[in-house]
């Protein structure tokens, strides 16, 4: 595992390199290393101004990163227009570097300083749409108990897993908690987090997918009754009668 130093030595390195690339206006560095939130373990996540083609400027930093860093692997996730290039280096360094238009280059929320640049006013990235989550957590347990008469286990067990998922979510959007990957879940109540145990599942069996399908459908129509109480008088007694039909 990575030691501080080295993450250090990473960062400096990344910022030196930025300065003197002509194609680099800005840099920042967002999540917890741009607060005083990040610890030990914390990656880095840096954001690069570019001025000009974001793909031939990334195909030329990852070119350096594998040289530079010994690289062991790379992927992307999908943020348009910006290029968001997750890169996992020697020892478990994790580094999340994103090459991004000038004009798009700003904060979207609170995890955010810039380095060097002129950082642009941005919209913040919505929260999660109520409706939204109300309509997984209907639909993942449909497909739930779909799939327990059909006799698909694991596939049950993936969709209860992603309904306790939405549970969460809405938990903390309504508790004002980090919202996603279950970033705010250790913030939760015992209260509510004492309950969710119970919708883990335990074994695969059916009767036990049944038990964990129940449990975490119960705790979903608190959280939509809390959410917004007219959809939950609508949906929530087809989600019950649908676990005793």
């Amino acid at each position: 595992m990575f030691t501080v130093d080295e993450r250090t030595r990473l960062q400096a390195r990344l910022l030196d390199e930025a300065e003197k690339d002509d194609a680099i206006v800005g840099a920042a560095f967002t999540g917890s290393q741009a607060t005083v939130c990040g610890d030990r373990w914390s990656d880095t996540d840096l954001v690069l101004a570019v001025r000009g083609d974001l793909e031939s400027t990334a195909a030329r930093w990852t070119q350096w990163l594998y040289d530079e860093f010994d690289a062991q692997h790379h992927w992307d996730l999908t943020s348009t227009p910006a290029i968001i290039r997750v890169f996992l280096l020697r020892q478990w360094l994790e580094l999340d570097l994103t090459f991004a238009p000038e004009t798009d280059f700003g904060p979207r929320g609170p995890q955010w300083h810039t380095i060097f640049g002129q950082s642009q006013t941005l919209e913040p990235f919505p929260a999660p749409d109520h409706n939204t989550l109300a309509g997984l957590i209907w639909h993942h347990t449909l497909h739930a108990w779909i799939c327990l008469q059909r006799d698909r286990r694991w596939q049950a067990e993936h969709w209860i897993s992603a309904i306790r998922d939405h549970v969460i979510t809405l938990a903390c959007l309504r508790l004002d908690h980090p919202t996603a990957y279950a970033k705010g879940a250790h913030l939760l109540p015992h209260e509510i987090t004492a309950p969710l145990e119970t919708t883990l599942v335990r074994i695969l069996t059916t009767p036990e997918l049944r038990r964990a399908l129940t449990a975490v459908v119960s705790l979903a129509t608190h959280e939509l009754e809390r959410a917004d109480s007219q959809l939950a008088s609508r949906l929530c007694p087809m989600l019950l009668s649908l676990l005793s039909a």
